[in-house]
């Protein structure tokens, strides 16, 4: 019998090296700052979302460790140190070694548009499954990996994610109307597209300085 309740793990980069490829758009003086506020709005949707019983967040950020504890995660350090996939496989092991049973599952931190429904439809679908995932909006990456009680996360994010998620046996899920969970962040494009479905409180107030970026579709 399994846990009730999906266990969501959050990995969190340390932000002075997150999101690089929006230095185009925001600089190297708010990209840290957007980093931060787009792993709150993830992590505040998560806890928010009824399918979920609780949310991990692996990082050695001291700052985003903080913050992020105040919103409810349970912080676990990034002892392997090995990058992300690493550093998810961890975060599995001390959800699994508290809650042997436990549904896990793999989120992105970068989705400051997260949907609470949105996210429990996806945890819905894959309740079906051993293994499963969810491709992000531009149908290459992963922005959600989950395994049932009993069934390795064995998580293969970056790059064409999707391709070797496919390949390692995981189902892809297909829900409807899951664009919130799907709209990860990475380049300026995305942030656009993410304003433009409704980001979360904090998301909003940081990317305050770049309303003429959003506004102007270049």
């Amino acid at each position: 019998m399994r846990d009730s309740g999906w266990s969501l793990i959050v990995p969190v980069k340390p932000l002075g090296r997150a999101k690089s490829r929006l230095a185009a758009v925001a600089g190297d003086a708010l990209r840290p700052s957007l980093a931060l506020a787009f792993a709150e709005d993830t992590v505040a949707a998560a806890l928010a979302c009824a399918a979920v019983r609780e949310v991990v967040v692996v990082t050695d950020d001291a700052l985003a460790a903080d913050r992020l504890a105040l919103l409810g995660a349970r912080i676990v350090p990034d002892s392997p140190g090995q990058g992300l996939n690493a550093a998810l496989a961890h975060g599995a092991e001390a959800v699994r070694g508290r809650v042997p049973r436990a549904a896990v599952a793999a989120l992105n931190a970068d989705l400051p548009a997260l949907r609470p429904a949105e996210l429990a439809r996806v945890l819905g679908d894959a309740d079906g499954h051993a293994r499963s995932f969810l491709a992000d909006a531009a149908g290459v990456g992963t922005t959600l990996l989950a395994a049932a009680p009993g069934t390795a996360l064995a998580p293969a994010f970056g790059g064409a994610s999707r391709a070797r998620h496919l390949a390692s046996g995981a189902v892809e899920l297909t829900p409807r109307d899951v664009d919130s969970v799907r709209r990860d962040v990475d380049t300026g494009d995305d942030l656009r597209e993410a304003l433009a479905l409704g980001v979360g409180p904090r998301t909003a107030v940081s990317a305050r300085p770049l309303t003429a970026f959003a506004a102007s579709g270049r």
